[in-house]
């Protein structure tokens, strides 16, 4: 199906179901790349009444969150639990707490791994406090069957921490805390206290200090250059990158263009090894659909059609993630509810409403160029409303 919307005071937007594509689906049953998506959180209509609530959990729609991450889990993707997308910084550490149970609970044969910070604690007053809670994430994380990734720690920046100290902190952490285990470097432009984090050499310096344990770093820099650089130092030691470059992720996942020259252990996984990155990706969120069948390209040996369905999804990216960065949980939004995942595009502490019509009109666009658009009746009807000031 194929509609064309008028929308006064631009182009009319263009709409196309992302199933009718007549290319042949890639058949392999070889795996090139692991790949999480990071998910949000879907709010009940009674969030609108209570946008600043005591009790976020009470908000939260638990099935069709869950759902959701089947849906994504069906695409080929693991699931990132807790994390960044699902407004972690914001959402408190009881409804984090009950995603990852929730998720864990889920058994998804794709699996997830999921964020370890110190959100339990009212006051995060010393090291020692922080170390414990982070040790205690990691526990909680792992016995529900995931893989912890060690969230930034924004108050070693509070608090003026050297090199040493990031060092000592994270070796802290490490020594109390059972493997596999990731770590994750986000930019300021996600949370702006991250400036200047991992000061120095001590991201590398981190890495090297238990790398059967640490199986690698996820990179949330926007920064394909540095994490070429990261991505050579951890291939010398066995480890991995996750990108989270939401902006420029379908070369780093593509590499090379090699096949992959081994494989790296990851818990009681082999993975695939090479010249390239693996995705955790909030931008999957949106397009898991057609990012999955780029995978499923690549992974029979067809570069040109990997990019050919990996490319539009990160011009959608781009789109979604420009600045203010931390916004793009609204496009990811916006897209699940024109895709009939939720009632509406209600986001915590309703960001929803802090991007413009023209910018989620042309995150609907780049979605249906994507192949992401699974109806585009339904998304329209949607779209006249949302013009219209009626819904989302």
């Amino acid at each position: 199906m194929r509609i064309e919307l008028p929308i006064t005071g631009r182009e009319p937007l263009l709409l196309e179901d992302g199933h009718l594509d007549s290319e042949p689906e890639p058949v392999t049953s070889a795996s090139v790349r692991i790949g999480y998506a990071a998910a949000h959180i879907i709010l009940k209509d009674s969030y609108s009444d209570d946008p600043k609530p005591s009790n976020v959990s009470e908000h939260v729609d638990w099935n069709q969150t869950m759902v959701f991450r089947q849906h994504l889990a069906r695409q080929g993707f693991g699931i990132a639990e807790a994390m960044d997308t699902a407004q972690r910084f914001e959402l408190g550490w009881p409804t984090a707490r009950r995603l990852i149970d929730e998720c864990g609970a889920l058994e998804l044969k794709t699996g997830f791994i999921a964020g370890a910070g110190a959100d339990q604690c009212d006051d995060v007053a010393d090291l020692t406090t922080l170390i414990d809670a982070v040790v205690e994430q990691v526990g909680i994380i792992q016995q529900v069957g995931g893989i912890p990734i060690i969230l930034p720690m924004p108050w070693l920046c509070q608090w003026g921490s050297d090199e040493e100290q990031f060092i000592s902190t994270y070796r802290s952490i490490f020594e109390q805390c059972e493997g596999p285990l990731f770590i994750h470097w986000l930019g300021p432009m996600f949370l702006a206290e991250l400036e200047g984090y991992f000061p120095g050499d001590s991201l590398r310096k981190i890495l090297e200090i238990d790398p059967d344990k640490v199986r690698g770093v996820k990179m949330s820099l926007l920064d394909h250059d540095l994490e070429l650089q990261v991505r050579g130092h951890c291939r010398d030691r066995g480890q991995i990158v996750l990108t989270g470059d939401d902006l420029h992720f379908s070369a780093l996942i593509e590499g090379d263009g090699q096949a992959p020259t081994g494989t790296v252990l990851l818990g009681d996984r082999q993975i695939p090894d090479g010249d390239f990155s693996h995705p955790l990706l909030g931008v999957l969120d949106g397009v898991a659909i057609p990012a999955g069948r780029a995978l499923r390209h690549l992974a029979a040996g067809d570069v040109s059609g990997y990019r050919r369905w990996m490319e539009p999804c990160e011009k959608y990216g781009q789109k979604v993630f420009e600045e203010p960065t931390h916004l793009y949980k609204v496009g990811l939004a916006f897209t699940a509810w024109l895709n009939g995942h939720q009632s509406q595009s209600m986001l915590l502490n309703r960001i929803d409403l802090e991007r413009d019509r023209e910018h989620l009109l042309e995150v609907a666009r780049l979605a249906s160029l994507a192949g992401a658009i699974m109806d585009a009746g339904e998304a329209a009807e949607k779209i006249e409303f949302f013009v219209a000031g009626v819904g989302r």
